[in-house]
C-alpha cells in the first residue's frame, strides 16, 4: 500500500512508542515524514530503524519540546520548509503521570496539561496555515480512553485528554469548509513509553480493584503500538476521507 506517496507528514513523539510506530507505518506507505521529540536518543533510534528498512531518505528528525511556544513555532516552520509543505499532522507526543488527586501537586498538574493539552494546541496553531495550503489536509490528535472512562489516579491525564477530545470537535467544525479534517484516536491498553519505563508510576498504595474494568476483552494483555499506528495511517489517508470531528477508540473492547 502506498497511500502516502507524495504526502508530507509531521509527527510528534516519534522517539518512542506509538509515535515511532506511526512514523514507520507512514514511511512504509510511501510518505515523507518529519518527526520531533524531546528525546534525541529516541529519535536517533527511530532513524536507525528507518535506515534498516531502507526508507531513511524520506525521514528527517529534530528535537522539539511541544510545551514550549518558541520551540514549537520554530520547529513547525523548519518542518514545513524541510517537507516543502504539510499535508498531515499527527500529535502523538504526550506524558502520563499518576497520583492520588489529593496528593497531586500543582507542578505535576501543570506539567501534564502543558505537554498534552497545551502542546497539542501549539502544534495545531502553528501547523494550520501550512495544512490549509496542503493536499487533503488532516490532523490526527491523541486522546485516550481516560477521556470517557474512569482511570483511577490519573485526573490530570484524563483532564488533558478530555480537553484534546473536545478541542478536536471544535477544530473540525471550524475548518471543515476549508477542507481540513480533524480526528482523534483514543488508545487504551496499548504498550508504549507511557505504560512502561517512565510510565504512570502508580501510587504504592494503589487499590488494584479499581482497575477491574480496564482489562481488554480481546487477546491477552496490552497490544503493541503498531495497533494504533495502523488506525492513524488510515485516518490520515483517503481511506478516512469521510471521518472528521470524532474519535476512534482502540482498546481491545475494554469498554463495550
Amino acid at each position: 500500500m502506498n497511500r502516502y506517496e507524495g504526502r508530507r507528514v509531521l509527527i510528534t513523539g516519534g522517539g518512542s512508542g506509538i509515535g515511532r510506530a506511526s512514523v514507520h507505518r507512514i514511511l512504509a506507505e510511501g510518505g515523507r515524514v518529519h518527526t520531533v521529540d524531546v528525546d534525541g536518543a529516541g529519535l536517533d533510534l527511530t532513524a536507525e530503524q528507518a535506515a534498516g528498512a531502507g526508507v531513511a531518505e524520506r525521514l528527517t528528525t529534530a528535537v522539539l519540546d511541544i510545551s514550549d511556544e518558541t520551540s514549537v513555532r520554530e520547529g513547525v516552520a523548519a518542518a514545513v520548509e524541510l517537507l516543502g509543505g504539510l499535508d498531515v499532522l499527527v500529535n502523538a507526543a504526550g506524558i502520563l503521570r499518576s497520583e492520588h488527586t489529593h496528593r497531586t501537586t500543582l507542578d505535576l498538574w501543570n506539567k501534564v496539561i502543558s505537554v498534552n493539552l497545551t502542546g497539542t494546541f501549539l502544534m495545531v496553531r502553528e501547523a494550520v496555515p501550512a495544512l490549509l495550503a496542503g493536499d487533503r489536509p488532516v490532523i490526527v490528535n491523541f486522546s485516550s480512553t481516560s477521556a470517557s472512562f474512569a482511570h483511577p489516579y490519573m485526573s490530570a491525564y484524563a483532564a488533558s485528554k478530555g480537553g484534546i477530545q473536545a478541542m478536536t470537535h471544535a477544530l473540525a467544525a471550524e475548518y471543515s469548509k476549508q477542507g481540513l479534517r480533524v480526528v482523534s484516536v483514543a488508545p487504551g491498553s496499548i504498550e508504549s513509553g507511557m505504560t512502561t519505563g517512565n510510565g504512570p508510576g502508580l501510587p504504592e498504595d494503589t487499590d488494584w480493584s479499581l482497575f477491574a474494568k480496564l482489562a481488554p476483552a480481546i487477546g491477552q494483555g496490552f497490544a503493541g503500538p503498531e495497533t494504533v499506528a495502523g488506525v492513524v495511517a488510515m485516518l490520515g489517508s483517503e481511506d478516512g476521507a469521510f471521518i472528521t470531528g470524532t474519535e476512534i477508540r482502540i482498546d481491545g473492547g475494554t469498554h463495550y
